[in-house]
């Protein structure tokens, strides 16, 4: 039990840093408090910047983070059912928090009916999203 809040905490450190550094690069963002196990399609972390909007999944990891495919699809059906923009303004972000470092992923649209069973990313990773000028690298 325990283990359970302790990682719940990690959890919750690592998405509120994430939404105050998304506010000191400018981006207008918010923690979502949900329960992870919820089948309710919510992110962690919703931001905007401008016309585009972000949906962030969250994870707390020493080497590396993986993300399973339930969640990722949670992800782009939030962005499908409640964003009313093009696919082009909106961007599934993948968030791994290694202590000082963070690595971001952006998930495609175009991926989106042919994603692997999850994925994995490593501290050592470059990622493929600045977060300073919200695109993709």
């Amino acid at each position: 039990m325990k283990e359970s809040r302790n990682w719940k905490r990690r959890g919750f450190y690592s998405e509120s840093i994430l939404v105050k550094l998304l506010q000191s690069y400018g981006y207008e963002a918010i923690r979502v408090p949900v329960n992870t196990h919820s089948l309710n399609p919510l992110p962690d972390v919703i931001a905007r910047n401008d016309l585009y909007l972000y949906a962030f999944k969250v994870r707390n990891a020493s080497y590396y983070a993986y993300f399973p495919k339930r969640q990722i699809e949670k992800l782009f059906a939030f962005l499908d059912k409640f964003i009313p923009s093009p696919n082009q303004n909106k961007y599934v972000v993948l968030a791994a928090h290694f202590g000082k470092k963070w690595r971001f992923k952006v998930v495609e649209w175009a991926d989106r009916n042919k994603l692997p069973k999850q994925i994995r990313i490593l501290k050592r990773d470059k990622g493929n999203f600045d977060l300073k000028t919200g695109e993709r690298k």
